[in-house]
């Protein structure tokens, strides 16, 4: 079986009214991506981001409509001559499309990361097998790499890691893998809870997986966070009380131009390494004081 592809590139506040063209249509999915290169913050729990331009790209069985989809789309851009692709894709399992592009891959000295079913060339290998499944995860973007490089050079041995925005499980199976005693990963994503914990049974690592409330998390060693900078600003108090004093706390997801910013909602808890920069990514790693000032000047432990 085939499927038919419609894609249009529009302006941020008519993707809402085009996306409904296409559901009314009948499409299997709709998805909204950037229409240029225009990098935008991780919105809140429950926001769509948006785009000065997007470009809508919907899903469809054999047999649907395209010309009457088209000129739809056509109407409400108020242009007859607006670009509308179509093209038929052959069927495939999509749910394993990464594997494409996805192969083994080595951080640092012995860290390894492999799909599912692939080994690496070096016998002494530590190993983590990954299947991302719908969640963010492979190693393979800027900021988990270096998250990865950082965790390869810095063995977290005997100690309680968080991994604070856990995507696929990657960092927190690393981390049990080299050698944590006690793991936690939360995330807000659902999708994400479920491919973390399937991706631990895989890698017959034993963590907790949930969703994150600081408040009841107990304080660790390391905490990572690969997230992004606004969450990681809103968010300073909450990680900096998942940190024991003297701990360590990793964060990236930071472009070059938000390290200041990001470094200083910490900087009265935490001295800050040199950052890293892979591409336009920044990695900030800052060690919590022993004891540090409360707001109201009393010394605290």
């Amino acid at each position: 079986m085939a499927w038919i592809e419609i894609s249009v590139e529009t302006t941020g506040d008519l993707s809402e009214t085009l996306s409904e063209v296409f559901n009314s249509a009948g499409a299997l999915s709709v998805t909204v991506l950037d229409g240029g290169d225009e990098p935008i913050l991780e919105p809140a729990p429950g926001e769509t981001p948006l785009w000065s331009r997007v470009r809508l790209t919907a899903l469809f069985n054999e047999g649907v409509d395209t010309q009457g989809i088209r000129q739809q789309l056509q109407a409400i851009l108020d242009n007859p001559d607006a670009a509308v692709a179509i093209q038929t894709l052959e069927d495939r399992d999509w749910s394993t499309t990464w594997r494409d592009t996805f192969s083994a891959m080595r951080f640092g000295e012995r860290l390894w990361v492999c799909p599912v079913g692939e080994l690496p060339p070096d016998p002494e290998a530590i190993v983590v097998h990954m299947d991302p499944g719908m969640a963010f995860g492979t190693g393979t973007h800027a900021t988990t790499a270096l998250c990865l490089e950082w965790l390869a050079a810095n063995p977290p041995q005997d100690q309680a890691v968080i991994d604070f925005g856990c995507g696929s499980g990657i960092l927190a199976i690393a981390a049990h893998k080299l050698g944590a005693n006690l793991v936690t990963a939360v995330d807000i994503d659902p999708q994400a809870l479920v491919a973390t914990r399937e991706n631990a049974r895989r890698n017959d690592c034993d963590m907790t997986v949930a969703h994150p409330e600081p408040a009841s998390l107990s304080a660790a060693h390391l905490v990572v966070a690969n997230i992004l900078a606004n969450p990681l600003v809103e968010l300073a108090a909450d990680l900096s009380r998942c940190v024991n004093p003297g701990g360590m706390l990793v964060m990236t997801g930071i472009l070059a131009g938000q390290a200041a910013a990001v470094m200083a909602a910490y900087r009265g808890q935490f001295e800050f390494a040199e950052p890293v920069c892979r591409e336009e990514w920044m990695l900030l790693e800052g060690r919590r004081r022993d004891s540090v000032l409360s707001s109201d000047g009393l010394l605290v432990e």
